[in-house]
Formats: structure tokens, C-alpha cells, sequence
């Protein structure tokens, strides 16, 4: 181990964009302790050490700890993901959007320029909704000077800039750092928060407000979560595949056997964080608009916290959805079984062609049922940890599954990158090296 990290400083390009990543990482959670203008922070501090349970506890969680001291950076970056879902949703039914994902990278650019602009339109409506919330909470005792438009535009403008912001940082680590830039911003966000959690667990024990074998059960259950997700991220079905001799030119090719590897959890953690990010973004507006003197959205808002029915329907639905749609964007059984019957390949006992194609996408639905009920099963733990033994969200299932999958993810790609320059990487063998 010690080896393999020495051999990523022999390799400049990659220690240059770790070193990247590193400093805009650093560079996002400085921006998380920038209060917003307009606040009385003692307030606001006192506000949210009253109500830091349900869904307040779950967006500072995503927010790396911005949201409940309204920082700059306090919408996270939940609006891009969201922006993003609409985008992808889009380009199912609206034939312009659709043919612009096939354009290849011209058309990618354009896609996420809009996807840039849904940002900000989310960021607006969102960021609207905190300030007319915060004038409202308290007779306005959360907002310096008596609130007004004038700390309403000042709110939405620090917000949405917040998170354009939090936005390009993403997209600057994702082209020229390692590995998924905005999976790594909320991985920064949610790590953040650990210390502090084990602390405040910690504590509970000493104060007898947990008994001992409750955080026994509570370590279990996080040893079972990391080794159930890092075994779902690396378990495949493989299906056999056969290529036929053929000659071209003077030399016979094929014959040879190989096997197509379909992942459990193709899609990865991006399912669990879509489902959240679509949740959240109604439940923010719910919380600062909720009033007895409105009795629907009031409603609305007591039955979509955290470990109410309504919220985990919602939640395992919203999961289960994400990681076959997630799936087919990025996976599609067509074009690899058209692959496979140019260059002469077969799975033994199938056509080619059509046939081939169907049965690579049964075999992919079967599989990924396993992979999108583990997901939804992960997703909704949090809840149940929480109404059984009061346990925070940092030690939840979502927060876990965030951080070993994306942590997961990160390491094969410097992986590849030391197997690329023949530098021995991190696993000797096994099936994160078996797959380069």
C-alpha cells in the first residue's frame, strides 16, 4: 500500500490532479463557514439546535453542515443534480433534447449548458423560499434590520451564486482532477461532518442517553453496510461470449472466449443521491412555507419527513427508478450487441443480433433488481437507525453507501491511471486490478 501511494507522486499528471482535486475540495469547505448577509447567526444557531432532527439533520448532511448555518454554500449542490435529472427525463419525450444526447460531445456541451441554466432557475426558487421561510419563522427574529426585498434579492443572489459556484467546482474536478467531481463534493460534505458525529455519539454513551450495546448493534450495522456495498459494487454477472475464426488479410483472428461483465450496481451510488436530490427539493420549499393556517401544505410537510410512510414510499420508489433509468443511460445492450456481431462474437445458444440484444437487457433487468433493491434498502436505514436508537444521519446507510462507493470509485480511477504508466497499484489482485 505504502508503495503504491509513493507511486502515484512518480507520476505527474496524476499527482498534479490529485493535488487539484485536494485544493478545490479545500476551497469548498471554506466557503461552507461564509454566513450569508442579513442573519443573526446567535438566532439562527439557537433555531437550529431545536429542530437539527427530520429533514433538517438529512440536508446539512448533503450540504456538508452549510445549510444549518445558512452559509453561502447553504442549497448545496442538490440544484445541479436535480437540474440535471429534469434534463435527463427530458431528453426521454422531447425529440430535440434527444437527438442532442446523440450528437456526441457537441451535443453533450449544449446539454449541460442547459443544465447550467436549470441550476440557476432551481437555485432561485429554492433560495426565494429560505428567505420569505426565515422572514416568516419566529415573527423574523432570524433575520437582521426586518427582512424585505432587500434581503430577499440579497438571499437569492448569495444562494444561487453559492452553488454556481459549487457547481463549477464540480465540473473543473471532473475534467482535470480524479474521479466524479460533484460525487466528490457531497463525499467532502458528508466526511466533514464525521468527527463531529462520533463525538456527539460519544458523548450520548457518557450521558447515558445510549446505552453501550445500542452502539455495539449501531458498529455492526456499519460494518455491514461498507461490506455489503464495497461486495455490491465489485459483484458482475458474467455472460460467456464466443468469437468465431475469421481470416483478415493474411492471418486468422477470433476463436477465442471471453465473457461480458454486467455489474449488480451498474449505476453505483448515483441512484440513492438523485433520490434524495429530487425529495429535498420540495421538502426545503415545504419547510419554510408550512403553516397551521395552511393546512395542505402543512400536511404535506408533516407526512414527508424523514421516517413518515409517505417519505419512504417516496424514497425506495424514487431509488429503485433511478437505478434502472441510470442504467439504461449509461449501458445500452443494442449497441453492444451490434458490436459484438461485427467483430464475429456470440453468446453460445443465442442469435446474434436481435436476439443477442434481448437477452443481454433481460439478463441486465434481472441483475439490476438486486442491485436497486440493496440501494433502496440502504436508502431508507437511515430512518429506521434514527426512530430505533436515535442515531444520527452521518452513520445511515445513505451516508455510508455515498462514502464507500464514491471513495470506491475514486481508487479505480488512480488505479488505472498507475496501471496505465505499469506501476503496481493498490490491489496485487483481485477484481479491482482483474478489470483493467
Amino acid at each position: 500500500m505504502l508503495e503504491s501511494i509513493g507511486n502515484i507522486f512518480k507520476i505527474p499528471e496524476l499527482k498534479n490532479r490529485i493535488i487539484f482535486t485536494l485544493a478545490l475540495l479545500a476551497v469548498f469547505r471554506v466557503g461552507a463557514y461564509i454566513p450569508t448577509p442579513g442573519i443573526d447567526s446567535a438566532e439562527l444557531a439557537r433555531f437550529m439546535s431545536e429542530n437539527v432532527e427530520g429533514i433538517f439533520g438529512f440536508l446539512d448532511m448533503f450540504s456538508g453542515g452549510a445549510f444549518s448555518q445558512l452559509t453561502i454554500f447553504a442549497l448545496g449542490i442538490m440544484p445541479y443534480i436535480s437540474a440535471a435529472i429534469i434534463l435527463q427525463l427530458l431528453a426521454v419525450v422531447v425529440p430535440y433534447l434527444e437527438r442532442l444526447s446523440k450528437e456526441g460531445d457537441a451535443g453533450r456541451k449544449k446539454i449541460t449548458q442547459y443544465t447550467r441554466y436549470g441550476t440557476v432557475g432551481l437555485s432561485i426558487i429554492q433560495s426565494l423560499g429560505i428567505a420569505l421561510g426565515l422572514e416568516g419563522m419566529r415573527g423574523g427574529s432570524l433575520v437582521l434590520g426586518g427582512g424585505g426585498w432587500g434581503f430577499r434579492l440579497m438571499t437569492v443572489i448569495t444562494l444561487t451564486a453559492g452553488t454556481a459556484f459549487i457547481m463549477w467546482l464540480g465540473e473543473q474536478i471532473t475534467e482535470r482532477g480524479i474521479g466524479n467531481g460533484i460525487s466528490l463534493i457531497i463525499f467532502a460534505g458528508i466526511v466533514a461532518r464525521l468527527p463531529s458525529a462520533v463525538v456527539n455519539t460519544i458523548q450520548q454513551v457518557f450521558h447515558n442517553q445510549m446505552k453501550p450495546y445500542t452502539l455495539i448493534v449501531i458498529l455492526i450495522i456499519i460494518i455491514m453496510v461498507m461490506a455489503g456495498t464495497v461486495i455490491m459494487q465489485q459483484a458482475q454477472r458474467r455472460i460467456p461470449v464466443q468469437y468465431a475464426k475469421r481470416v483478415v488479410g493474411r492471418r486468422m483472428m477470433g476463436g477465442s472466449s471471453t465473457h461480458i461483465p454486467l455489474r449488480i450496481n451498474t449505476a453505483g451510488v448515483m441512484p440513492v443521491i438523485f433520490a434524495s436530490s429530487i425529495i429535498m427539493f420540495p421538502i426545503t420549499i415545504l419547510k419554510f412555507a408550512a403553516n397551521p393556517d395552511r393546512p395542505i401544505i402543512q400536511w404535506l410537510f408533516d407526512n414527508m419527513q424523514p421516517g413518515s410512510m409517505l417519505y419512504m414510499v417516496l424514497y425506495v420508489g424514487f431509488t429503485i427508478f433511478f437505478t434502472y433509468f441510470y442504467t439504461a443511460i449509461i449501458f445500452n445492450p443494442v449497441d453492444l450487441a451490434d458490436n459484438m456481431k461485427k467483430y464475429g462474437g456470440f453468446i453460445p445458444g443465442i442469435r446474434p443480433g436481435r436476439n443477442t440484444a434481448d437477452f443481454i437487457d433481460r439478463t441486465l433487468t434481472r441483475v439490476t433488481l438486486v442491485g436497486a433493491v440493496f440501494l433502496a434498502g440502504i436508502a431508507v436505514l437511515p430512518t429506521f437507525l434514527y426512530t430505533w436508537f436515535n442515531v444520527q444521519f452521518y452513520f445511515g446507510g445513505t451516508a455510508l453507501l455515498i462514502v464507500v462507493g464514491v471513495g470506491l470509485d475514486t481508487i479505480q480511477q488512480v488505479e488505472s491511471h498507475l496501471l496505465m504508466r505499469h506501476y503496481d497499484g493498490f490491489m496485487k489482485k483481485g477484481r479491482i486490478r482483474g478489470r483493467r
